[in-house]
């Protein structure tokens, strides 16, 4: 049947922020209280979205969190208006402050985990939120963020939805940023790839000593069990624990993959080539992986510029296109090895290169702001379709943003009462933009 996998981005929210929240994230740890620029995020990553729509490319927006989350600081004990409740929280515990007003469900690659419905034993798109039980200021996202996958795919025909999972840490669930889909044409039924950072239920296996590995085996396993795959088309990967400690918080820092071709370090995984070795049996052959060597890009160099934090896109005219952050640019060895690797044709025909340095600052690159959602003409059809990228979309979001968001958030900020009646106000008027009805807990 025929489909197209669409990219649904992440809006940065108006509380975007620097405040080092994410342990195992070298970026987010290195830019902490630096003054953040949300307007100028929220641009660029629209600029991403509609330069791919321009390229014809099915391109979607998800709407970002209620921020700052005055619900979940009542939950937590502080009371009153919402004026006191932050200015309790602000002299009480600053770091709980912090963690309610991040912007990181920006980085939609962690809203949910996504199976076609070529790949369901039901026909139907299966949507499991991630729990992101590793973090806190993550952990609060994934009810808001059913809420609004729920309002973006509501057709019930066509569309699954479950529950997160349990939130305790044996069932850490990070998302599509630990999972690739690969397959020979969109609408054929494919092989789903879960990475995971540990066993939780098994402590003799091997596992990072300096950070944590925030994905476990078996969450991976439940949402493959609740998405009703066929066991013979998913393979399970570990994540290389020596690579986590040097930075790759996320199997999409360190590997990406479209199709029937998977782009690597040569240190990603586990055993990697019994990962490749299975991967090309479950595909039946014909399967392609390019690994990068450590000589030619050290570890350091890929989390720096987020090489692997890349879209690897089959563009409509037939070419490979690997969407890559300018810092790529600014590396020379990854800019070299770039330049061979297209010039060599090996798969990826050409690079185009974003200005996302908002997003960088914070730890995120092209890959982490995307949802990849594949879709049959008739469940395209059955999406919002206000919430389908066009250019009347792009002019009336940008404009949002230009009248909604500050160019300037430094933690003493989030305190203010205004910055949470500015963020009200924005969302309340994106949830008619995109018609999405009541969708945050100030309109429920």
């Amino acid at each position: 049947m025929s489909a197209v996998e669409a990219n649904f981005d992440g809006l940065v929210g108006p509380t975007h922020n620097y405040s080092g929240l994410s342990f195992g994230n070298v970026a987010s740890e290195r830019n902490q209280a630096v003054p953040s620029n949300p307007r100028e995020a929220a641009l660029q990553g629209l600029a991403k979205m509609k330069a791919l729509h321009d390229l014809g490319m099915t391109q979607g927006v998800l709407a970002p969190q209620e921020r700052p989350d005055i619900h979940t600081l009542r939950r937590l004990g502080f009371g009153g208006t919402d004026e006191q409740v932050l200015a309790a929280v602000a002299k009480q515990a600053p770091y709980l402050l912090n963690a309610c007003c991040s912007a990181s469900s920006m980085w939609t690659a962690n809203a949910a985990t996504v199976s076609p419905s070529a790949d369901a034993a039901d026909g139907k798109v299966h949507f499991t939120p991630a729990n992101l039980t590793n973090k806190f200021h993550r952990s609060i996202e994934h009810e808001t963020t059913g809420r609004i996958l729920q309002a973006t795919f509501a057709d019930k025909q066509h569309f699954s939805h479950h529950q997160a999972l349990p939130g305790a840490e044996h069932f850490g669930d990070e998302g599509a940023a630990n999972h690739t889909r690969f397959c020979r044409e969109y609408g054929d039924a494919g092989v789903e790839f879960f990475v995971f950072g540990r066993y939780a239920f098994d402590a003799s296996k091997p596992e990072p000593k300096k950070y944590p590995a925030r994905h476990t085996f078996e969450a991976s396993q439940a949402v493959a069990r609740m998405h009703k795959l066929d066991d013979s088309r998913v393979v399970y990967a570990q994540q290389h624990p020596d690579v986590i400690d040097q930075g790759v918080f996320h199997n999409d820092v360190i590997a990406v993959g479209n199709r029937d071709l998977m782009f690597c370090h040569e240190n990603a995984f586990l055993n990697q080539s019994e990962v490749i070795a299975d991967l090309t049996q479950a595909f039946a052959g014909d399967f392609k992986v390019i690994e990068v060597p450590v000589d030619e890009v050290s570890v350091a160099d890929a989390v720096n510029s987020y090489l692997f934090n890349s879209q690897l896109l089959a563009l409509p005219g037939g070419n490979t296109a690997l969407v890559i952050p300018e810092e790529c640019q600014k590396t020379p060895a990854v800019w070299n090895y770039l330049q061979k690797l297209v010039t060599e044709g090996r798969g990826i025909d050409e690079l185009k290169v974003f200005d996302l340095k908002q997003s960088m600052s914070n730890g995120g690159g092209p890959a982490c702001l995307r949802l990849r959602v594949v879709l049959t003409e008739q469940e395209k059809a059955a999406v919002n379709q206000s919430t389908l990228m066009s250019d009347a979309l792009y002019s009336s979001l940008t404009g949002w943003v230009e009248k909604h968001y500050r160019d300037r958030l430094a933690e003493a900020d989030l305190a203010d009462p205004q910055l949470l009646r500015e963020s009200r106000t924005a969302l309340d008027e994106l949830t008619q933009i995109l018609n999405l009805g009541s969708v945050y807990p100030f309109q429920l």
